[in-house]
């Protein structure tokens, strides 16, 4: 069969044959034993009704098998024999240009180089799935292929509820994940649901279908980084940077330190993931031994090198060492996956990654007791550092918040709203008052040609909209136009593609317009070919998380979730193709709310109506919740698009005199 026929044929009507484990993937650790004796009765019900009665006897030992073995049902047997990747929209079978377009996404987030564990439908997190297994893929991708423009397909956490009639200006796709009730969004409910086949954690870009690799968060980290130098007013020539984690989002941060021009050290205890950053280019060397790593951090300190550093290890050895050793780190952080403790996101110090393993599903209140006590020990060793002038910051990942939790010392002496911790979140200082509350986020989009060409056609666009822009621009937002600027015009250069053809800038409501006006209209000279926009989640209003997206929220809001869920309802009635609303998300199931989109440009004129109302909410929305909350930077941003747009009107703050109070 060919690769369309494959797409339309769905779940097969013969079986397939088994197939076995492969060990030379990079593959999910083995999920806690969760379920009792009925509710694994139930897990199995639920995963054989996607199959005909007549394959249960077939199926069922080996989904119990699954099930045993690994904690969940993937169904590997189901996975498909053609190569995972991003194709040419041309290539994918259907009525609709916007289905395929959501069908080349969901293939790249799924792409062996983009996925963290490519055959459990996981894309970076540790546990942010496409799917909750290989039936739901298949299903899915089959009624992208039948859709037609006046049918919207309804996503129940990876579960393709069906096609419904709608019109042509609705969501061709309407996606949750993991919204359960909020009495039931603990951690271990989380393993219990998606253990049972019905929710699962979509992270933030993973089940929406927009992750273009760590591309997508390189930028980010780039402007934090360089950002964070500004704050200690030191170049970044020369300045040390240290933190952890190589794994899906976190493995930009050595290439960001690269295009910042420091020194990273980035400690990471996979050996495969390393390999793979290293083979990628993403990280410059590797190291194992922390005494060879204290003396190669001098060399290139002394002769004010950019480099970037993986040490095959626990972060916490690192701290400890160089503290001993008296390197000084000018700037720090921590990017491991926190959000997920208990299953894989943060390791213990002092054993070897399959050790930790074994523990994890074998004895995980040992497990939680080692990472407890090693949070301790970290930031023990991170007081040490900042006691001598390290600029310390939280990457919104909650290392504070799970720090605190295991009774660490990073509470602030003297807490205030918003600042109970030591240390600040990158959002608070940096990426909160300079670019969301201004309106700059991460616009990001994918040449669904997979032209290389395309892709630098895009580029040029995008550089010479923004030049144009920033000529009339109002000092308060120079900086973050300049960064941008240099960002795009090095793009090519720094290599970042990963999977599709994609880019990632910052730019406020009207830069993401404008571009995406420019793209159009190139579509439709056939300069280049359709464009698929969207944006992490991570951006002014799509995301309510209280200790990363909205930690620069004062006013007692910052728990409140209406500015996401305003946001996704406002993207899916204003021409959005699909929208998202997920559970979790970068910071944990239960502690944040965020929601995307994705928008195809073909070339018409109702993709050019669409964008322009769509992109206009999407980015405003969240500058005027910013704005309400008293937020210098957003009331500036919210009466200049007043300014730009009459039907616009929003409540503005009325300041209260604090010697009044």
């Amino acid at each position: 069969m060919t690769f369309q026929e494959l797409i339309q044929q769905g779940i097969p009507s013969v079986l397939p044959p088994f197939k076995p484990y492969e060990t030379n993937i990079n593959h999910a650790p083995k999920r806690k034993e969760i379920l009792g004796e009925e509710e694994k009765k139930l897990a199995l019900k639920n995963a054989l009704r996607y199959f005909e009665p007549k394959f249960h006897a077939e199926l069922l030992p080996e989904f119990r098998e699954e099930l045993e073995q690994y904690g969940r049902i993937y169904m590997y047997r189901f996975r498909p024999d053609y190569e995972m990747k991003a194709r040419p929209i041309t290539e994918y079978p259907g009525k609709s240009e916007q289905a395929k377009s959501i069908m080349l996404m969901i293939q790249n987030n799924l792409d062996y180089a983009v996925a963290q564990h490519p055959h459990e439908l996981i894309t970076y997190g540790g546990n942010g799935a496409v799917f909750q297994n290989w039936a739901q893929y298949l299903l899915t991708m089959k009624y992208l292929s039948e859709m037609n423009d006046e049918q919207t397909l309804v996503m129940y956490s990876g579960h393709p509820m069906g096609l419904f009639p709608s019109h042509k200006d609705a969501p061709r796709v309407v996606v949750t994940n993991g919204m359960v009730i909020p009495n039931y969004s603990k951690p271990d409910d989380w393993e219990k649901f998606n253990a049972l086949g019905v929710s699962q954690y979509g992270q933030m870009t993973a089940g929406s279908y927009m992750y273009i690799g760590p591309q997508g968060i390189v930028h980010g980290t780039t402007i934090t980084v360089l950002n964070a130098f500004r704050k200690i007013n030191k170049e970044t020539k020369g300045g040390l940077f240290v933190t952890s984690g190589l794994g899906g989002m976190s493995g930009a941060q050595p290439k960001a330190g690269n295009i910042a021009g420091c020194i990273t050290v980035c400690a990471e205890v996979n050996p495969k993931i390393t390999k793979i950053r290293h083979d990628q280019k993403w990280v410059n060397e590797i190291h194992e031994n922390v005494d060879e790593l204290v003396a190669r951090v001098r060399k290139a300190q002394e002769n004010k090198e950019t480099v970037s550093l993986a040490y095959l290890g626990n972060v916490v050895e690192v701290w400890e060492k160089f503290d001993e050793e008296g390197l000084k780190i000018d700037i720090g952080s921590d990017q491991t996956s926190l959000h997920n403790p208990w299953a894989g996101g943060y390791y213990p110090v002092g054993q070897s990654f399959e050790e930790s393993n074994t523990m994890m599903a074998e004895n995980p209140e040992l497990f939680k007791e080692k990472v407890q006590e090693t949070l301790r020990r970290h930031a023990a060793a991170i007081n040490k550092h900042t006691e001598k002038g390290t600029y310390f910051f939280d990457y919104g990942n909650a290392f504070l918040l799970e720090a605190s939790r295991a009774g660490a010392d990073v509470m602030a002496e003297n807490p205030t709203l918003g600042r109970e911790f030591k240390f600040p979140s990158y959002v608070q200082d940096i990426m909160g008052p300079m670019c969301f509350d201004y309106g700059f986020g991460p616009f990001r989009w994918v040449c669904t040609s997979g032209k290389p060409e395309d892709l630098q056609k895009t580029d040029d666009i995008a550089c010479r909209i923004l030049e144009e822009i920033q000529q009339n621009s109002p000092e308060e937002i120079q900086q973050q136009m300049k960064d941008n600027i240099q960002w795009i015009k090095g793009a090519q250069e720094n290599k970042l593609v990963v999977g599709s053809q994609a880019r990632i800038l910052y730019a406020d409501a009207e830069g993401r317009m404008k571009i995406a006006e420019a793209f159009n209209k190139a579509i439709k000279n056939g300069e280049i070919g359709p464009v698929v926009l969207g944006r992490d989640h991570h951006d002014v209003s799509g995301t309510d998380s209280p200790y990363r997206e909205t930690s620069n929220i004062y006013d007692g809001s910052r728990f409140t979730a209406d500015m996401a869920i305003h946001n996704v309802i406002g993207d899916s009635f204003r021409g959005a193709t699909w929208v998202s609303i997920h559970n979790g998300g970068g910071v944990g199931w239960g502690e944040v709310i965020n929601g995307g989109f994705g928008m195809l440009l073909d070339g018409s004129d109702d993709a050019d109506r669409r964008l322009k109302s769509m992109l206009f909410w999407d980015v405003n929305n969240g500058i005027s919740r910013r704005s309400w909350a008293r937020n210098e930077g957003a009331v500036f941003a919210i009466k200049r698009a007043m300014e730009v747009e009459p039907n616009l009107k929003v409540t503005l703050p009325n300041i209260v005199d604090d010697n009044l109070l």
